[in-house]
């Protein structure tokens, strides 16, 4: 009756009318703007997209109120679980632009599954939260095929999901996710950082682009700039400004999982909000400071033309974006050049960026065109 309240100054003809009209018609949830039966078709399609990430510990059905995972089934004797919860901002909005939600899902997964990996836990299982204004079948498979996509590829079983029409909450063609992933990791493989200290060497690895942070700024300078994101892109070879903004979140779990377990890795830190400069403190103990070399690699096109394009500053760069580095790898300086090799050999483009130093936690990025300083 609210909605009706608000509309008062109508003549009270027209409101008698109305009431009338709805008394007499019996409404249905659909009238409301909600769709069981489209709710329970995308169930059944995705069905077979959950069951292709199965792995031991989880059969990967979906229909129950619940999903197990049997952690002995996968292999652990004395594990501690890890949780992680994430979402994939406002990236989304340009995926909702373009017509681009191929690699949202994976975006999604990634940014759970690479938070559980820097503690040295393995993702087990996922759950997603995807809420819309109205149900599109088509973007919403193709959203929940890109989360299963990021499941096998982060190797953990996408076990169950809710899917919310909610009509009033969201704009028409909007929708909006949530990603819960929980990890195992036996308990004396646990990753803190402890061990840390002057003397070990940063490796970094290469991002596949902005990843899903940032995107805020982002749009404001698109925005600002009136770039079209349907422009091709000669550094890109050919792709659409849009193409390589949305370019999915890169997933390490599988490059960094045998080294954890292997204890050739001190400390990870997933480079997401706060870049390089409050990432890389995170993990490191209170009498270590990082110094990062930005002359070790090159800073990747898209984020030279963001760069230009918002006349950022060098030290806002390197807190707001992973600036070409998606995860910063602390190893002991006799053990670099056995762990570069083994992320190169699977897949992982591995820079040599920097070294721990004695002084007050912290991170300084330094180098030709930067400046920074961060202390935690």
């Amino acid at each position: 009756m609210r909605l009706l309240a608000t509309t008062a100054w109508k003549s009270k003809r027209l409101v008698s009318s109305a009431l009338a009209e709805m008394n007499d018609k019996p409404l249905t949830y659909a009238d409301a703007g909600v769709s069981i039966a489209a709710g329970n078709a995308l169930v059944k399609a995705i069905g077979p997209l959950a069951r292709s990430t199965a792995r031991p510990g989880a059969d990967a059905e979906l229909g129950g109120f619940g999903g197990f995972f049997d952690v002995k089934a996968a292999g652990y004797h004395d594990p501690l679980l890890v949780a992680a919860n994430d979402g994939v901002g406002t990236k989304l909005k340009l995926a909702i632009e373009t017509g681009g939600h191929d690699g949202v899902g994976i975006d999604l997964v990634a940014m759970c599954a690479n938070d559980l990996i820097v503690q040295g836990a393995e993702p087990l299982f996922f759950l997603d939260y995807y809420a819309t204004g109205r149900l599109d079948q088509v973007v919403a498979a193709a959203v929940v095929a890109s989360i299963a996509d990021g499941c096998r590829q982060a190797g953990c079983a996408l076990i169950g999901g809710e899917t919310a029409e909610m009509p009033g909450m969201y704009a028409g063609g909007d929708y909006d996710l949530a990603g819960f992933c929980v990890g195992a990791v036996e308990r004396d493989r646990v990753l803190t950082g402890a061990t840390i200290s002057p003397g070990d060497v940063i490796l970094g690895l290469a991002s596949s682009g902005v990843h899903s942070n940032g995107f805020s700024l982002v749009r404001r300078i698109i925005e600002a700039q009136r770039w079209d994101l349907g422009e091709q892109l000669p550094s890109a070879g050919g792709q659409t400004l849009g193409e390589v903004l949305l370019a999915p979140t890169r997933i390490y779990v599988r490059s960094l999982l045998p080294l954890a377990q292997q204890r050739r890795i001190k400390g990870l830190a997933h480079i997401t909000g706060g870049g390089l400069l409050e990432n890389i403190p995170r993990v490191l103990p209170d009498n270590c400071h990082a110094i990062i070399d930005s002359e070790r690699w090159e800073l990747p096109p898209i984020f030279a033309m963001l760069q230009r394009g918002g006349s950022l500053a060098h030290q806002e760069m390197a807190r707001t974006f992973n600036c070409g580095i998606g995860m910063a790898v602390i190893v002991d300086k006799g053990e670099a050049d056995v762990v570069s090799t083994a992320l190169e050999g699977a897949g992982e483009t591995v820079y040599r960026i920097g070294r721990i130093e004695a002084g007050e936690r912290g991170c300084t990025v330094t180098g030709e065109g930067w400046s920074g300083t961060h202390h935690a």
